[in-house]
């Protein structure tokens, strides 16, 4: 159990010391509200000066004196730590107010105290609480208008009308009105406040996957066939120093490439609204990939012609290509691969990679990272993915992509 709820036997309760809960006390300084100084000020000023003014037109009502001012001062007063503690204000304002207007002083500006500390009492939370004050008031207004006026100055101040109730009761109700209208924008500024940081957050997220997802098909790519390469130089070293040399030439070229597709993911990272410094890869470019893929011991045979494909397409069907073909080096042992293009009968673009195995690892077909990213940017275009040993033995990678992905088809209209 908290500390600060244990009573102690025969003492008072906690809150004694630190206040009810609705007190709304702040233990740290920092997150206490500052105090609104300068509107309670000009507040306090208008109150006073007004009713000084709106005194001489009201032969029928008491005159101010100490004890008026007093009660104005207060009422206004109040205003100042209407932020830290909402409830006791508002409370404590109508109060002060309902005793102005009891002992007949003049009507006047005593009701914008009222009405703001009403109206900040909503807008903080504290519906309940504002219109049992204000509801207080009206009611120690009518008790004083209309029953208890014989006994209280100034002496024979006849009953008020019920028209006069009335207009007071339509002022209350549009005061309560106001607030709750300014409550209800409040929270729904504050809502769609939320759903923007939401909604960057997840642009973000969607972003970083993007850059991992990119850096890992550049990567995984690349340095397999280093890591290929590295294994016939090694190899070869003494008994073929010109193969050797072959082979560290690959090294140096993948490696340089591999730098520069790892800097064009990176550029994303600058600041938003730069174009990149260098047009995302596409299939165009399947036959350096095939050159790519020779240099590690792998032949791959293209067959058919890609369409004409939207960049997010275009780039998402190279890289499924690209961690296929990986894939194949990393994972089988054949050392032969078939990529074939065409379109569907709805016009999609059909991407199939197959190679004879038999699988070197457990880990057939990939680690699943890679399979895992080509499903995901195959999903983020609205196309799908089938992956999985086929019947003679052998892998196959099906993908099937739109021509033209939603997002961009939308940016188009």
């Amino acid at each position: 159990m908290d500390e600060q709820q244990v009573r102690p036997r025969g003492g008072p309760p906690m809150w004694w010391r630190h206040g009810p809960p609705w007190w709304n006390r702040w233990d740290d300084e920092e997150q206490r509200p500052r105090l609104p100084w300068r509107s309670t000020v000009l507040i306090t000023v208008f109150v006073l000066a007004g009713s000084n003014f709106a005194g001489q037109g009201q032969g029928d009502r008491q005159d101010l004196d100490p004890f008026a001012r007093v009660l104005l001062f207060v009422a206004a007063g109040l205003l100042l730590w209407r932020k830290r503690y909402p409830v006791a204000v508002v409370f404590g304002t109508s109060v002060a107010a309902t005793v102005y207007l009891g002992a007949g002083y003049p009507y006047g500006p005593v009701f914008l105290a009222v009405a703001v500390a009403c109206f900040n009492a909503i807008v903080t939370g504290h519906r309940r609480a504002a219109w049992a004050a204000v509801g207080v008031f009206w009611a120690g207004h009518a008790l004083v208008a209309h029953w208890l006026y014989e006994w209280l100055p100034p002496s024979g101040d006849p009953a008020a009308s019920w028209g006069q109730e009335g207009v007071i009761a339509a002022w209350v109700a549009a005061i309560v009105a106001v607030s709750e209208l300014a409550k209800t924008r409040r929270e729904q500024w504050a809502k769609e406040r939320a759903e923007r940081a939401q909604a960057a957050r997840r642009r973000a997220d969607e972003e970083r996957l993007r850059i991992a997802r990119e850096l890992h098909d550049v990567l995984a790519h690349s340095i397999s066939v280093i890591n290929v390469q590295a294994g016939v130089g090694l190899a070869l070293l003494d008994t073929d120093p010109e193969q050797a040399r072959t082979a560290l030439t690959t090294i140096k070229a993948q490696s340089k490439e591999a730098l520069g597709e790892v800097r064009q993911v990176l550029d994303t990272l600058r600041t938003p609204g730069d174009a990149p410094r260098a047009p995302a890869p596409g299939l165009d470019r399947l036959p350096e990939l095939v050159g790519q893929a020779a240099s590690a011991g792998l032949t791959v045979e293209i067959e058919g012609t890609a369409p004409r494909l939207a960049p997010g397409t275009d780039l998402a069907a190279f890289r499924i290509v690209q961690e296929a073909l990986t894939n194949v080096v990393r994972h089988s042992g054949s050392r032969n691969a078939r990529v074939r293009l065409d379109r569907d009968d709805v016009g999609a673009l059909r991407l199939r990679i197959d190679d004879d195995g038999p699988a070197t690892g457990a880990d057939a077909g990939g680690s699943g990272n890679g399979l895992a990213g080509m499903r995901e940017r195959a999903a983020a275009l609205g196309g799908t993915i089938e992956a999985g040993p086929r019947a003679d033995g052998g892998f196959r990678v099906l993908a099937v992509l739109p021509v033209t992905s939603p997002a961009e088809t939308k940016e188009d209209r």
